[in-house]
């Protein structure tokens, strides 16, 4: 992990195609603005998280469904 300090209108470039430059600077929170191709994925480290937990918990789910659909067709 590379760990930077950066002041109000600093850059940080990422790449050829990524620029990362602050905007804002509060006491407890700092705001960035990201120049990236429409290709690449930008989300918030909270929302990576719980998409990943949701797609875990919907596998889990369909495995349970799986299960209880074959042990009701065993019972027909």
């Amino acid at each position: 992990m590379l760990v930077l300090q950066r002041k109000k209108g600093e850059k940080i470039l990422i790449g050829e195609d990524i620029c990362l430059t602050v905007t804002e600077v509060g006491a407890d929170s700092v705001k960035l603005a990201i120049e990236a191709p429409g290709e690449v994925k930008i989300l918030r480290g909270e929302l990576a998280e719980a998409i990943a937990f949701n797609q875990e918990a919907a596998q889990a789910v369909d495995v349970d469904i799986t299960k209880k659909m074959k042990e009701w067709q065993s019972l027909v």
